[in-house]
Parts: structure tokens; C-alpha cells; sequence
């Protein structure tokens, strides 16, 4: 039975019932995509121009309507569909997360592994594993929402709220980690390049922002929970659906050995990347021994996808599901029927990005926004504060966290070194803005695939659904982060080792 709903709560339903009477995401998508023809014509007409922070070149609103904006629109659509880099990644990992679901393996595993652990401690688990799993990037999008959703199924919860609480960390939380992860090596070099407009002998390292980021993997795992427990499952109420289709514990013989032969598997193909990434020299290491930029990050996806398809044949050989080689294949072939609707969705939207992208309305927009925070005056703490609102708002429009701050960098970390403060602590608001707002819009590439994995549980569920579950941790995120900072910025606690706040 649902509990009596609080003043935010009946926000979220009102939400939830607008959203949902908007149009499918796909017809949504090719509205917009429309729509961004005729707003790049009166914007063109208009002659609006904007200069480009990065390469310090004019550059003009491109009119889609216009003959090369027509040959652009011809030319590119299968490219843009075929490029769409989320696509690629959602597919290979469900290839492999697919054949470990359907040979039985994960519901196994679920209920003789995690099932197991507290109660209580279970949902605060969800969000930690969420927030540790951008050590795999992007792949955390897609394999900690629907595992998490099952563990909820399974312990009698509501496997949404499940979904939310682990779709939250690795969304949501995406720049936090206890370890250094790629991101910070990315945006470290573009704050470098940022900051040289003012002193070239300033440099920003992976590490600027590590004390920082780990604070923030312990707060915001107690925060994710607390949101959990206290608004997002009392919403839901109880779960009376049926679920994702698993495998039934009786028609797995040997499961249990099955499960210990897997793990096995596992530590080994661990144990050999790991001796492989030992010496200096390896080829998965990048110039001069760097492990942080290297291939084998840049390949985290199809490692881990390496790692699903071997315990996956290991677990399905052991209990019987597999016992030719054409079985692998079609268990992978069952996978990707679930992944249609996904598929057909990404080829609107990725139009639609790639129509705003090409008319120059994501840059034209930032700077201008840019231009007007720094008009109004702010100083102090206030000025972050409205820096980092400014920054959520404009992951609206631009969701590419690197590209966001290739943009960003330029503009505010100049500026906000003439009033003293350390380009890395700039990268530190930008990254709780960017990172908190993540899950919220509509033009976040996993949204989709989240969306498909919510309808697995609710057929009825639709745009308005997502956003009514994961805003209130987008809000509470944000927030925190705000305070956290604050508490850093008054206090002179060092972001990294020897950053603070101010050079």
C-alpha cells in the first residue's frame, strides 16, 4: 500500500502525467529534429554568429533548410545513425550481459550471492557499485540498471526502485570514484589548454581532483540510498507485476557448480589481463608506461564484454543450456530481440544531435550563456553557485561531458583565474554540474536504453515515468554537491593533492 504522498511527491506524479502525454520518444525525437530545421533557418536568417572558445574562429548558426544543410541531412543520416557511439557500446555489452542472462547465470548468482546481504545495507550497495562502475565509463549505463532492477525483483522490492538507485550512481555520479579513472585524465587536459590562455606554466594532472572525488563516493552513496528509501520506493509502492522472465531454479542441474566453475573462469581471464598489463612496455599500456590513458582503457568495453561471454559459456556448458556452439548464438540472438525498440529510438535521436550539432545552436548556446553569467556580477561562492547552474541547465542541450567543457574550459577557466581561483577547482564545479544532470535529460544517450529496461517491469512506463524516477535524485545530487563544495571552499580542504581553492 502506498504511503500518504508528500508536496514532492505530488510534484513527481504531475510530472509523471505530462510526460507520459507527450508523444513516444521516437515520434518526440523526430519532432524535435524538425523542429531544429526551422529554429536553424530563423537563426541563420537573423545572421547570429558566435565565436568559438576553443579555436577562437566566428562562426555562424548553419540553416539546415539551406542547400548544404539539405546535402548535410542526406549525407549524413546513416552515418549519424551508424556513428551514434552509444549504440555500438549498448549493443556489444547486451551481447554479453544477454548470453550471461539467458543461460540462467545472473538470476543464479543474484540469489545465492547478493540476496544473501542485509536488508538494509543492500540499497546503499546498489549506489556505491553504480557510482564505482564509471571505472568502465559509459558501460556502467548499461549494466548496472538492469542487474540492479533484478536484485530488487528478487528480495520482493520494487525492482524500479532498484533500477533508480543504480542507474543514479553510474549516472548521476559519474565523476565520483575512489581510483583515478579516464575522465579525469580527459578533462585534466583540457583544463590544461584552458588555463595556458592565461599561464602556460600552469598544468591540471588526473589526480587535481581526487580528494574531492572520493569524499564524494561516500556521501553521495549515503545520499542515493536516503533518497531511495525515503522518497523514491514509498512513491512506487509495493510491485505487482511479473517481472522479467528468469530461469527457473530447478531446471538448472549442477548450477551450483556451474556458478563456482564461472567465478573461476573469471579470476583467470582477470589474472591474464592483469599479468598483461605488468610490464612497461605491454600494448596495453600507453606512452611511457601510462596505464589511465592506455588501450586498455580505451578497450574497457570489449574487455568486460570478454569477460560476460566466458563466464556465460562456462555457467551454460556446466548446467546444460549450452551444449553446441550454434546454442551461443542464439542465446545472443534472444538477447538482441529485446534490444529493437532501443534500436529504432536511437535512429531518431541521434538525427536530432546530430542536426543541432552541425548547426552550431550547442555552441552558440553555451557561450552565450557564458557571456551572461558573467554580465550580472556575481562574485564570491554565489558566482559558482550560478556557474554550476548555468552548467546543469546546458546539459540539457549538450550531454558529451568532454565536449561540454571543450567549450566550458575556454570561456570560465580564464575567467575565473583573473579573480583568483585554480583552474582545477573550476573543473570541480563543472564536473558536480555536468555529472548530477546526467540522467535527467532527454538527449542523454542511455536514457533510451534505461527507459526499455523500466518497460520490462511496467509496460505502460514512458518518458515521463523515467524522468518522475530519476529527478529526484538528479536534485539531491546537485544539492549535495553544492554543500560539499562549499564545505571544501570555505574550509581550504585540498580538491587533490596540494590543490586548493584558490592559486
Amino acid at each position: 500500500m502506498k504511503t500518504k504522498n508528500s508536496f514532492f511527491q505530488r510534484i513527481l506524479n504531475g510530472i509523471e502525467r505530462i510526460g507520459n502525454k507527450l508523444p513516444d520518444p521516437f515520434l518526440l525525437f523526430v519532432l524535435l529534429a524538425v523542429a531544429m530545421l526551422f529554429v536553424s533557418l530563423i537563426f541563420s536568417l537573423s545572421g547570429a554568429s558566435v565565436v568559438h572558445p576553443g579555436t577562437g574562429e566566428e562562426e555562424p548558426i548553419k540553416n539546415l533548410l539551406s542547400g548544404k544543410g539539405l546535402e548535410f541531412i542526406l549525407t549524413s543520416m546513416i552515418e549519424n545513425f551508424t556513428g551514434f557511439a552509444p549504440l555500438g557500446l549498448v549493443l556489444v555489452m547486451m551481447l554479453g550481459i544477454g548470453l550471461a542472462e539467458k543461460v540462467g547465470l545472473l538470476d543464479y548468482a543474484i540469489r545465492t550471492t547478493i540476496l544473501k546481504a542485509p536488508s538494509a545495507l543492500l540499497t546503499y550497495a546498489l549506489v556505491f557499485i553504480g557510482i564505482m562502475g564509471n571505472l568502465a565509463s559509459d558501460a556502467a549505463n548499461v549494466l548496472i540498471p538492469p542487474l540492479a532492477a533484478l536484485v530488487f525483483y528478487k528480495v520482493g522490492r520494487h525492482p524500479l526502485a532498484g533500477l533508480a538507485a543504480g542507474f543514479a550512481g553510474a549516472g548521476a555520479g559519474f565523476t565520483a570514484n575512489l581510483a583515478i579513472a579516464g575522465t579525469d585524465a580527459l578533462l585534466a587536459g583540457i583544463s590544461t589548454e584552458s588555463a595556458a590562455i592565461v599561464n602556460d606554466s600552469i598544468t591540471v594532472t588526473p589526480v587535481d581532483n581526487w580528494f574531492f572525488n572520493i569524499v564524494s563516493v561516500f556521501v553521495l552513496t549515503f545520499i542515493g540510498g536516503l533518497v531511495t528509501s525515503r522518497f523514491v520506493e514509498p512513491r512506487l509502492g509495493k510491485y505487482e507485476g511479473e517481472g522479467v522472465e528468469q530461469e527457473d531454479e530447478d531446471e538448472l542441474p549442477n548450477a551450483n557448480k556451474g556458478l563456482i566453475y564461472a567465478v573461476l573462469a573469471f579470476f583467470v581471464y582477470v589474472a591474464i589481463i592483469f599479468v598483461s598489463l605488468i610490464p612497461n612496455n605491454s600494448p596495453l599500456r600507453g606512452e611511457e608506461g601510462a596505464i589511465i590513458d592506455s588501450p586498455f582503457m580505451d578497450g574497457i568495453v570489449p574487455i568486460i564484454f570478454g569477460a560476460f561471454i566466458i563466464i556465460g559459456i562456462t555457467f551454460g556448458i556446466t548446467v546444460g543450456k549450452i551444449k553446441e556452439s550454434k546454442d551461443v548464438s542464439a542465446y545472443m540472438g534472444e538477447a538482441m530481440k529485446d534490444m529493437t525498440n532501443f534500436i529504432v529510438l536511437v535512429f531518431a535521436i541521434a538525427q536530432f544531435i546530430a542536426y543541432f550539432e552541425w548547426s552550431n545552436m550547442g555552441v552558440w548556446i553555451a557561450v552565450n550563456g557564458a557571456e551572461f553569467l558573467e554580465s550580472i556580477n556575481f562574485t564570491g561562492f554565489g558566482l559558482i553557485v550560478g556557474y554550476i547552474i548555468f552548467t546543469a541547465i546546458l546539459n540539457l542541450f549538450i550531454t558529451s561531458g568532454s565536449a561540454k567543457w571543450a567549450i566550458e574550459g575556454p570561456i570560465f577557466i580564464p575567467m575565473f583565474m583573473q579573480l583568483g581561483y585554480h583552474p582545477a577547482f573550476t573543473q570541480v564545479a563543472y564536473r558536480v554540474a555536468d555529472s548530477s544532470m546526467n540522467i535527467v535529460t532527454p538527449l542523454f544517450p542511455y536514457m533510451i536504453i534505461v527507459l526499455a529496461f523500466i518497460q520490462q517491469y511496467d509496460k505502460k512506463a514512458k518518458l515521463g515515468t523515467y524522468i518522475s524516477l530519476m529527478l529526484p535524485y538528479s536534485l539531491a545530487f546537485l544539492f549535495t554537491w553544492i554543500i560539499l563544495l562549499a564545505i571544501f571552499y570555505y574550509t581550504g580542504l585540498p580538491y587533490g593533492p596540494g590543490v586548493h581553492t584558490f592559486l
